[in-house]
């Protein structure tokens, strides 16, 4: 069977939830990135679709919730490199997680998700068992007053761990967020440390430094001699990224909104590694500018 045949299908399905539903969803968003590489002819950029549809299971704050997605990671790798580069051009990923929320004592609530991610450049025939990574989180969320009121506050702890990934240990959720003033927030932690300023119920500006990743299984396996002469096999791509940006934000209604972001990364890694984990050659790690926008149905 060839699986490939499948993925349109399998993004329009997924497109169609989100947009039928959405009334209903917690959080629905598309994104567009692109990153072009410092001083290299390389450039990387992404499609992002994804969405969550929370199931109410009781009257006491107990849900269901199906999360989806979709990212397209796009490498144009231009620069002289000792591999093969047909074929590590384009890096699907189509993620499924199932996820489990309920209120506790106290105003702090419970989460868990558990799903698998397809996380492949399928250059070959069909699905490999490589392609396959596997994820899941716990998270305990406290909240103080209605969000939009001077003073209310969250703060979210937790735990997510993918395997196989480049970062192979559990990587901490540690957040808190407030509203300190009626057109000022913050938030401090992990994914995300932001300030922002409210102009009016419709345009929002802020600050932030965040990270983002990808990882991608490489079907057929890279073989090259590197300059010390040793034999590396590049079997699996990942990127890392540490960038602050500048964004805008236009709320449409009180939760659908346009945004756009532009900055500067902090760190910037594309890599191929082995089995292991371990790296076999660097495709760029220089600092850049990038771009960040789409649209968002938020909570």
């Amino acid at each position: 069977m060839n699986y490939k045949s499948l993925l349109v299908p399998f993004i329009l399905i997924c497109c169609a939830i989100q947009i039928v539903q959405s009334q209903d969803t917690n959080l629905a968003r598309v994104e567009y990135a692109y990153i072009p590489q410092s001083k290299s002819d390389n450039s990387y950029n992404s499609l992002r679709v994804s969405g969550n549809y929370p199931i109410k299971m009781n009257e006491k704050g107990t849900y269901l919730v199906l999360a989806f997605q979709y990212r397209l990671n796009n490498l144009q790798l231009k620069d002289d490199i000792v591999v093969d580069t047909q074929g590590l051009q384009e890096f699907h990923t189509f993620g499924f997680e199932l996820g489990y929320t309920f209120k506790m004592k106290n105003d702090w609530r419970f989460g868990a998700k558990l799903g698998t991610r397809l996380s492949s450049n399928l250059e070959a025939s069909g699905v490999d068992s490589d392609d396959f990574r596997y994820v899941g989180s716990v998270y305990f969320v406290k909240s103080y007053g209605n969000k939009k009121a001077i003073n209310s506050s969250r703060l979210v702890l937790g735990l997510r761990y993918a395997s196989p990934a480049s970062i192979n240990f559990p990587l901490p959720i540690i957040n808190y967020s407030k509203r300190f003033h009626p057109n000022w927030s913050y938030s401090l932690g992990t994914p995300k440390t932001s300030i922002k300023y409210f102009f009016n119920d419709k345009n929002t500006l802020q600050a932030f430094i965040g990270l983002d990743r990808f990882y991608g299984n490489i079907q057929n396996n890279r073989a090259f001699v590197d300059e010390n002469g040793d034999t590396k096999l590049a079997e699996n791509a990942s990127m890392l990224l540490i960038n602050s940006a500048l964004g805008y934000e236009y709320y449409f209604t009180e939760h659908l909104l346009l945004f756009a972001y532009g900055g500067y990364t902090l760190s910037n890694e594309i890599r191929l590694r082995d089995k292991n984990q371990e790296n076999v050659l660097v495709l760029n790690d220089r600092n850049t500018f990038y771009m960040r926008g789409g649209i968002k149905l938020k909570l």
